[in-house]
């Protein structure tokens, strides 16, 4: 019997930049195309990060891996195989009617399709446990959802990684020791960092998204990254606890079959069932 698989970290919708990701790596970005790479995978359940929607929503507004309508949550317009995480515009909160945005993100925790938060931290220049963001994990505690958190590099040069770096995540971890946090990326290159973090608190966990991207082959990756393979082999052997890591691909940045062969190969097979499931339904419990 094959292994199921949750892929906890994708980005989904429409939207010209994932268009062009997804070309880069041979793919489509649509629902036909992804349910399709799923099927042939055993990917049974994705959790979508939202970003801002084509809708010209307001940015104090959740944001969305919308279709492109605006989402209304009695008839909510993904397949079935996804679910999301509502994305939190951090640089537009000081502007923000606050009350208003609270009561739009508590819309979405009510309704089964939405699991978790996320914060973009390092796109959004505040530090993830700056108290802007405290009624947002408040939030995440009243609904039993996790936080999501970019951690690490950013994508493009508008970020400011000093905010993304996984040590700030320590700080928030112990103000909120009943918020499950999710650094996304390992905090990738600070994977020492990161697995300091995650072994300190427990309630901070790892997803294995954006360790790599694009279309490549598994063996020529391993063979001309060998010391950063082994790095992060070596630290996630040192963090002791595989109950840590969830599997992520940060689709359509990388291919479904690429990125499933290259955690298998990067991680002991006898944690697989953990790692590639079990995990996240431990950490994301709505799935």
């Amino acid at each position: 019997m094959m292994m199921k698989i949750i892929d906890a970290h994708i980005h989904f919708g429409v939207s010209e930049g994932f268009d062009h990701v997804a070309q880069e790596s041979r793919q489509v970005n649509s629902v036909e195309f992804l349910a399709k790479a799923f099927a042939d995978n055993h990917v049974v359940q994705a959790i979508a990060m939202g970003t801002r929607r084509g809708d010209n929503s307001a940015v104090c507004s959740p944001q969305t891996p919308d279709l492109g309508g605006k989402l209304n949550p009695e008839h909510y317009n993904q397949p079935d195989f996804i679910r999301y995480c509502c994305g939190v515009d951090s640089s537009a909160l000081p502007g923000c009617d606050l009350a208003q945005s609270l009561a739009e993100f508590e819309q979405l925790l009510r309704t089964p399709q939405c699991v978790g938060i996320k914060i973009y931290t390092g796109y959004n220049h505040l530090y993830p446990h700056d108290r802007i963001h405290y009624p947002f994990y408040e939030l995440a505690q009243q609904y039993d959802v996790p936080v999501v958190l970019h951690t690490g590099d950013t994508a493009g040069t508008r970020g400011l990684v000093k905010y993304s770096h996984p040590l700030e995540i320590d700080e928030l971890a112990m103000a909120f020791p009943q918020v499950r946090f999710v650094m996304a990326h390992y905090g990738n290159p600070w994977i020492v960092d990161a697995t300091e973090v995650a072994i300190k608190n427990p309630n901070v966990f790892i997803d294995l998204s954006g360790l790599a991207a694009g279309d490549f082959s598994v063996d020529d990756f391993f063979e001309n990254y060998r010391g950063y393979v082994e790095h992060l082999r070596t630290w996630m052997a040192y963090l002791s606890d595989y109950g840590k890591f969830m599997y992520g691909s940060d689709w359509p940045l990388v291919r479904v079959d690429t990125y499933i062969e290259l955690i298998r190969r990067l991680t002991p097979e006898k944690y697989h069932p953990q790692i590639f499931y079990e995990n996240a339904k431990r950490v994301f419990t709505r799935l």
